[in-house]
């Protein structure tokens, strides 16, 4: 019930103003109903069907005395035009309650989703190296969506509680000893539905992680469809499917059969207490009639919001775990937040001088283990040079760009940029001046126009065609039947792969980037688009400092510096040649062992 309480200061936060609207519109809309309950006595009393014999201290007997000194006909078009006004004012400020409950829902959501989003673009590279993707796009989705539901859940619960409270109070104002009587067998009722609460709770914690579990396994199927076609493991993938799906099929069918369940045994449980209420007001309290029908007609219009109530609070019970995963998310976020939001205004590129440096850096995944991704790195990058970092799998060469680049921060020792410690004062800036091409090319489903201009939108066609020749992409593309508004598929499946790496290395030059870092860029790449590639990064030395990452060494023969990896540390630095020459060294082993497999 914590979060719960969370999600109400959450929405209290949110709504302010427009919260307090929404309660003194379900109060009215309560009241209009009572008093239209308490015109019955006068109205029956007119068609002679009960003769009602009131005492004068009844609290009936000042609304009965209204009408007795009237004319029958006047008195009947008197009650029914204010029955019909009571309608009306109950009909206008039940529709501005509902308009009034969705624009708080709908809002609400927008804000969590627009919070949520904010705070993980505003966490660290750390965070999402420890979250499976899946998890966060379930998160967003999915689970967004069940707290959406839960927060309409929410609003009706305090409309019911509201209702409750006054058709209650009405009733107590009529017979304090009979209300009371039945409140204590209505709380006693709701007392003993906190087990189907905890249950409703246990199949919520169950649906979230079926529902994760699916996303992921459906992520990772598709971005391998290729291989599950190829290897014709469509087999297996089905059979996980069918077995997931069924799980979640019974699981939903649990939760239907609990709620059923529980509003059968309150049914039940009910009809014996009003039966037993009937029988108690009129052999013990000695209730008059025309005061118990009003409180029997009260309290039959309350049981349905009653049952409403243990309904609800079964159904927030299933939705909690949403809750729950949301509210873990954004403090997992704030805790690894590096940046706020005013951060990003206005940020301007840092222009390197002299160089990029690091002095004794040391860094780890995880702080509980002893064993370091890097240690002892003192290297140094000139500016406009190019510097090439190599090494054997494992050896920490992503792990030592990532660095370099600002997204992860080193145990010890410092990044200097022109002899400045790279800190949060000019991490953007120099976030700002990198261009980043990895491996794994980033390609949206749109044209090619779009995905240049997502890096920088306000660049003219001019600009565009002459990123695109310096990356060896310009001919390719003139050759597409739509040019520059060819649509590339999703990832970019309508390309090839060489077309696609080309591609993204036009989006970082048009960047007209200080440092471009090219992470295993060329590495599926044939011959021809590697040497294509190659010459693509010759044409830029000079103008700019580039950091490559490369496990062909062919690709790195014309780096100005040469930075050897193992296990973490620096084993060796140079050129290319002076490297390949120290014949005992790991680079000259390197570069013999790819000579011999050609």
């Amino acid at each position: 019930m914590r979060n719960v309480l969370y999600f109400t200061k959450r929405i209290h936060s949110f709504a302010g103003r427009i919260l307090y609207l929404n309660l003194i519109g379900m109060m009215l809309i309560s009241l209009f109903e009572g008093i239209g309950i308490f015109l019955l006595i006068p109205l029956i009393s007119l068609t002679g069907i009960f003769d009602f014999h009131l005492e004068e201290s009844s609290p009936i007997y000042s609304i009965y005395r209204i009408f007795q000194g009237v004319p029958k006909n006047v008195s009947l078009l008197l009650i029914l035009a204010i029955y019909v006004l009571l309608i009306i004012g109950q009909g206008f400020f039940q529709r501005n309650q509902m308009i009034l409950n969705g624009k708080i829902q709908q809002g609400f959501i927008r804000h969590l989703r627009d919070e949520t989003y904010k705070n993980l673009v505003q966490a660290n590279w750390d965070f999402f190296l420890k979250k499976r993707k899946s998890d966060i796009i379930n998160l967003m989705t999915t689970e967004l969506s069940r707290v959406a539901g839960g927060t309409h859940m929410f609003l009706q619960f305090i409309t019911s509680l509201v209702f409750t409270f006054i058709q209650i109070s009405i009733a107590f104002w009529l017979s304090a000893q009979v209300t009371i009587a039945v409140l204590l067998f209505g709380l006693v009722l709701i007392f003993f539905s906190r087990t189907f609460i905890r249950k409703s709770n246990s199949l919520g914690n169950e649906t979230v992680e079926l529902s994760k579990t699916f996303l992921a396994g459906i992520t990772d199927h598709f971005n391998g469809i290729k291989d599950i076609k190829s290897n014709t493991l469509e087999k297996s993938h089905l059979n996980w499917v069918r077995s997931l799906s069924l799980k979640m099929e019974q699981n939903v069918n649990e939760l239907i059969e609990l709620k059923t369940t529980s509003q059968f045994i309150y049914k039940i449980v009910s009809a014996f207490l009003i039966a037993g209420f009937v029988f108690f007001s009129i052999k013990m309290f000695q209730a008059q009639s025309a005061q118990l029908m009003l409180i029997i007609v009260i309290f039959s219009r309350l049981w349905p919001r009653v049952s409403g109530i243990q309904s609800n609070l079964e159904q927030l019970g299933s939705l909690i775990p949403s809750f729950k995963a949301l509210i873990n998310l954004q403090s997992e976020c704030l805790k690894a937040k590096e940046l706020n939001e005013e951060d990003y205004m206005d940020v301007d590129p840092i222009v390197i001088e002299k160089e990029l440096e690091c002095q004794n850096v040391y860094f780890r995944y995880d702080q509980n283990q002893s064993t370091y991704a890097l240690q002892n790195i003192n290297i140094q990058l000139p500016a406009n040079h190019m510097t090439a970092i190599v090494g054997p799998s494992g050896a920490g060469k992503s792990t030592l760009i990532d660095l370099l680049m600002g997204l992860n921060r080193p145990e010890k020792g410092e990044v200097l940029v022109d002899g400045i410690p790279l800190t949060s004062d000019n991490l953007l800036s120099l976030r700002r001046s990198v261009s980043y091409v990895p491996q794994d090319p980033f390609l949206f489903n749109g044209s090619i126009r779009e995905n240049l201009l997502m890096i920088e939108p306000d660049a003219s066609e001019e600009q565009i065609w002459e990123a695109l020749k310096f990356s060896a992409s310009a001919e390719f593309v003139k050759r597409l039947p739509k040019g520059l508004d060819t649509l590339i598929g999703d990832r970019g499946v309508r390309l090839s792969g060489g077309e696609r790496q080309r591609l993204v290395l036009a989006r970082a030059i048009l960047r007209k980037p200080f440092i471009l870092v090219l992470d295993e860029a060329t590495s599926a790449l044939d011959t021809e688009n590697e040497a294509k590639i190659q010459a693509a990064l010759e044409r830029l030395k000079g103008t700019m400092t580039i950091i490559v990452i490369a496990h062909r060494l062919s690709t790195i023969r014309n780096a100005d510096q040469v930075i050897v990896l193992e296990q973490g540390e620096v084993i060796q630095k140079g050129g290319f040649s002076q490297l390949a020459n120290e014949k005992r060294g790991m680079f000259s082993n390197l570069l013999e062992k790819q000579i011999n497999n050609l």
